[in-house]
This record gives C-alpha cells, sequence and structure tokens, in this order.
C-alpha cells in the first residue's frame, strides 16, 4: 500500500482529528508522525495509541516539517510515500483515488476542501466544515465528499499542491526537500519546481478529497489569525532564501501548476547605494557576470523594482546579448545560458 508522513509541532488537538480521519478511512496503510519536540502533550497521546500501522517518532528539539518530511519518507516501509499536515483529514475513499492515478514520474495531489478564511482557487473547494478542531463537522464533510466523489469521478486537473503522493525512489532521486528552507516556508514552491525540472507529471486527483484548516502547522497554532511569534521573521528569511535560488518569486497558473522562469546569473551595481535598498535588493541577484545591472538610487522608482522582479522574463524575452536600459535599470547581457536545471538536485 503506502505510507503518509504528518509532522506535528503543539497541533494536538488537530492531530487526533487527523489521526482518527485516516483510522476511520485509511486504516490498512503505514501512518508516520513525528513530534517536533512539541510542548503540548502530543508525545504522551502518541505513546497511549495501539496500532500496529502506526509509527511514531519524536526529535528532541524542533526541526520543522521541512525535515521532518524527509525524515519520515526515509522511514517509511511501502514503495509509495505522501504527507499530510497535521491540521487535515482526509475523506472516503481517499487513498484509492490518488492511487489510481500514480505511476512512477508522476505526483498526485489530492483536492483541498477548506473553510472560507482564504482566496478562492480553482485548485480547491470553499466550503465550511469548521474552522478550528472543536468546530470540525466530519459527518456533514463524509456525505459532501461521497456526493461530490459521483460528480467528480476519475477526474483530474494538473496542479500541485500538499497533499501529495508519489513513489519513494521517486521523491528520493532529486535529494528530497531543500534543507536551506527548514523549519519551514517555501520548501514546497521550491520541490513542486524541481519535480517538474526533473520531468515529472503533476496530477490533481478531483475527486480525493482534504478537509484542510490551513496555517495551523507552523503559523496559527494559538489560534486562526494569531500568529505564531517566529512566523513573520521565519518565512521572510525562506522568502530571501527562495528569490536568492531561483532569481524570481513563485508563479503558478490558476490550478496552482508552477510557472518557472529561466534562472540566470545576475549581479548589481547600485549607485549612490543605501543600507534599505541594498537590503531588498541582494536576494534577486546571485553575484554572477552573465548578466550585469546597474542602479542609482536616487532615480530608483517603484516601477524599476518591478522590473528587477520580472528581470528573468525580460532576459528570457530579449533573446539577444547585449545593451539596454528599461525605466532607470541599465542592463547588460554578456550570456544567455540557463542554469534552472542545475536546481533539480540537493
Amino acid at each position: 500500500m503506502l505510507s503518509l508522513v504528518a509532522p506535528s509541532y503543539n497541533n494536538l488537538q488537530h492531530l487526533k482529528n487527523l489521526y482518527a480521519s485516516v483510522c476511520k478511512y485509511a486504516p490498512e496503510i503505514e501512518l508516520i508522525i513525528i513530534d517536533d519536540a512539541s510542548e503540548d502533550g502530543t508525545w504522551e497521546y502518541l505513546t497511549s495509541l495501539d496500532n500496529p500501522n502506526l509509527v511514531i517518532e519524536r526529535v528532541p528539539q524542533r526541526q520543522g516539517h521541512t525535515i521532518l518530511y524527509d525524515k519520515g519518507i526515509n522511514m517509511a516501509k511501502h514503495d509509495i510515500v505522501g504527507i499530510l499536515h497535521a491540521d487535515m483529514m482526509i475523506g472516503p475513499n481517499y487513498v484509492q483515488n490518488m492511487v489510481k492515478h500514480l505511476t512512477p514520474g508522476v505526483v498526485v495531489s489530492a483536492t483541498r476542501i477548506e473553510p472560507p478564511i482564504h482566496p478562492p482557487g480553482n485548485e480547491k473547494i470553499i466550503m465550511d466544515f469548521g474552522v478550528d478542531f472543536d468546530t470540525w463537522n466530519p459527518e456533514a464533510f463524509e456525505r459532501f465528499c461521497l456526493d461530490k466523489q459521483s460528480e467528480f469521478e476519475g477526474k483530474s486537473t494538473r496542479g500541485v499542491f500538499a497533499p501529495w503522493i508519489l513513489y519513494k525512489r521517486d521523491f528520493q532521486a532529486i535529494g528530497g526537500h531543500d534543507p536551506k528552507f527548514a523549519p519551514y516556508g517555501y520548501e514546497d514552491s521550491d520541490i513542486f519546481n524541481r519535480w517538474i525540472l526533473k520531468g515529472y507529471k503533476m496530477v490533481q486527483s478531483r475527486d480525493a478529497f482534504v478537509y484542510h484548516l490551513t496555517c495551523r502547522g507552523h503559523r496559527w497554532n494559538k489560534g486562526v489569525g494569531i500568529d505564531n511569534s517566529d512566523y513573520k521573521d521565519t518565512m521572510e528569511s525562506k522568502r530571501k532564501e527562495y528569490l536568492r535560488k531561483w532569481g524570481a518569486w513563485v508563479q503558478n497558473d490558476e490550478f496552482q501548476y508552477p510557472i518557472i522562469p529561466p534562472v540566470y546569473k545576475k549581479s548589481i551595481i547600485i549607485k549612490n547605494g543605501n543600507s534599505q535598498l541594498e537590503e531588498a535588493l541582494e536576494p534577486w541577484f546571485n553575484n554572477g557576470t552573465d548578466v550585469e545591472v546597474e542602479i542609482d538610487s536616487n532615480t530608483f522608482t517603484q516601477q524599476d523594482f518591478q522590473i528587477i522582479a520580472q528581470l528573468n522574463a525580460i532576459i528570457k524575452d530579449s533573446g539577444e546579448i547585449g545593451d539596454f536600459e528599461i525605466g532607470n535599470v541599465k542592463i547588460r547581457i554578456n550570456s544567455l545560458q540557463e542554469y534552472q536545471n542545475d536546481l533539480i538536485y540537493i
């Protein structure tokens, strides 16, 4: 069958609902739950459970789900592996409706059903079956899933988002998640890009449903809208890591299929520079010499910043070596060599 990995950091009340859903709808799978040094009684709860298909592990210091997904997948005994967030509950027929789309070189995502907290999207369904662990309505969720499964039976779209499954050897072939995104933040967008560049096919099963409360694993451990103290700084740090690696910000189509711009070796010269501007622009460049950019902070505008943000696409569209200016940004292209395929492997 398959193994599903669910790291959990101070998410005991949500984890109980996740565990109950797996026991009801997929009791035959191997469920690997890793306690990420929680302080809410998670480990005591896990050790009280008597389930031969449950594997538990605890790390002494918080590592984050970026690391623990990989740890759990490496522990998995089955050839097919996947993940769940601690604030997700699977629905009926979840496993079979995921696996039926799976072949080597394919990543299959479920269809998320979420409460009306975040904006809608074509890749998910907005429906309120509870906004927290104590308002969760599993009976209504089950009825909804069974009704929608008859409508969407066998249908799929091209997209990728957690939760997903794939063959363990495919996950390990690229080295798993990039640890520079630990403990969390944009590790998913990074690995999605790398899977696509590796040539994997992304399939979203439209009749494999999972309820996703959203943000409870790393942002809202204390309640909806109450940010963890480390959230803002961690996400800003990982945003910069993503920009340094990919040279452009995350882009997806309407079904959450990643749009991957080319990666170039770029550097910038800032005349009359100031520390604030230098800090803002630094992550967009990697000290390369294939593309050289020059700006003057005295004339630099918000429109010029947007040019920097779209620079990889601009270079691709230009298709020419040489010098040119856009707004107040001077650009010299010495080489059009692309490097995104160098980022596939860890």
